[in-house]
């Protein structure tokens, strides 16, 4: 998992909601390993015609250098599949900014080193009106600000998940980092309970 602390770069615009997992990643793909590389696949049967060609009216083909996606609400809904954060993560996109996300999808995120960012209805939609194509968007995590030119606002993530973005753990990577603790608790239980052990 990459860290994460500051993005300025393009973002790109999906204004519709209860965009699911399945838009995200569709379920006949799932059977590929992670290190075969999701990001081609990402909204494949939006982005694709049925020929395979690129649709030159879908966002992502017209902006390939966006970092930043722009959602509508309750984004990531739908199934769990931790491959809809493997396909954003490997076609460049760092963060996502929303209203609402599905909850297992927002908690994905964490664990993969895309930045969710939740704002209220009111601050989205000023965010979204401040995009135009070329206008930067920048999403900082340290300071926990996301800005596009002149307007910008704090966006809240719990103290856990935000270290671990910031410093690209996933919560067993994060555990691994206690093993020495946890190998003295181990021993000390099967010393008190020895019972227990074996």
């Amino acid at each position: 998992m990459e860290p994460f602390r500051r993005l300025t770069a393009p973002a790109i615009v999906l204004d519709e909601p209860n965009i699911d997992t399945d838009q995200i990643i569709p379920a006949r793909f799932l059977w590929r390993p992670r290190r075969s590389g999701y990001g081609e696949l990402l909204f494949n049967d939006r982005r694709y015609d049925a020929d395979g060609a690129p649709r030159t009216d879908f966002a992502l083909n017209q902006y390939p250098d966006a970092r930043i996606l722009l959602a509508e609400a309750n984004f990531g809904c739908g199934s769990s599949r931790e491959q809809a954060v493997w396909a954003l993560f490997d076609a460049g996109i760092r963060a996502v900014i929303a209203p609402s996300f599905g909850d297992i999808f927002f908690n994905n995120c964490c664990q993969q080193g895309v930045v969710p960012v939740r704002l209220d209805a009111d601050a989205y939609q000023a965010l979204r009106a401040a995009w135009a194509p070329g206008v930067p968007f920048t999403v900082d995590l340290e300071a926990l600000r996301v800005a596009a030119g002149d307007v910008q606002f704090a966006f809240a993530l719990a103290p856990f998940q935000r270290q671990q973005l910031l410093e690209g753990l996933d919560d067993v990577a994060a555990t691994l980092r206690h093993a020495e603790a946890i190998a003295a608790f181990e021993a000390a239980y099967e010393r008190a309970h020895p019972w227990v052990a074996g």
